[in-house]
């Protein structure tokens, strides 16, 4: 707390104030960070298609967002410890969307839309908290490291989508 208050310019009995806690402020960062990931999804712009097609551009804005936020990759990992439902309104978004594939026969319907979104969601940040662990575990995959990140959130929307899809 004396770190963040002297970055902050602030002194520590304010953070106190302000958030009561340490667990006060953590569930305060935690929530802004999922509050800008929906915001950065809300924005997406989907152009037309069906459910699959913005599931396909909501999987790749959450995982480039996920991406360029490495710090909140980190607290993510870490919101088991907190009363934050973080990951909530991106997990909501793709149940959304998911069902709406159901019902247009699109997304197979033995598919529980919360299961499959969760895992999606799990597919990007734990890829993303691990990287460099998972490059240097598989030196193949390390071998073109800068274009690791990529081949993976292409590989793991398509998994997705192939996982979903209606057959």
């Amino acid at each position: 707390m004396d770190q963040i208050a002297r970055r902050a310019g602030v002194n520590k009995q304010l953070l106190f104030y302000y958030f009561h806690s340490k667990r006060g402020l953590f569930n305060a960062v935690l929530t802004r960070g999922a509050a800008e990931l929906e915001q950065a999804l809300a924005s997406l712009a989907h152009g037309g298609g069906g459910p699959l097609a913005r599931i396909q551009q909501t999987l790749v804005g959450q995982f480039d967002f996920l991406a360029d936020h490495p710090d909140l990759v980190t607290l993510l990992t870490q919101a088991g410890r907190s009363d934050a439902r973080p990951f909530a309104p991106a997990i909501k978004r793709l149940v959304i969307l998911l069902a709406e594939g159901q019902g247009l026969g699109q997304v197979r319907d033995d598919l529980d839309p919360h299961v499959a979104a969760a895992q999606a969601l799990v597919l990007m940040v734990a890829y993303l908290d691990l990287e460099s662990l998972i490059a240097a575990s598989a030196p193949p995959l390390g071998a073109d490291e800068p274009a690791l990140r990529e081949r993976w959130k292409d590989s793991a929307v398509k998994l997705v989508l192939e996982g979903v899809a209606a057959r």
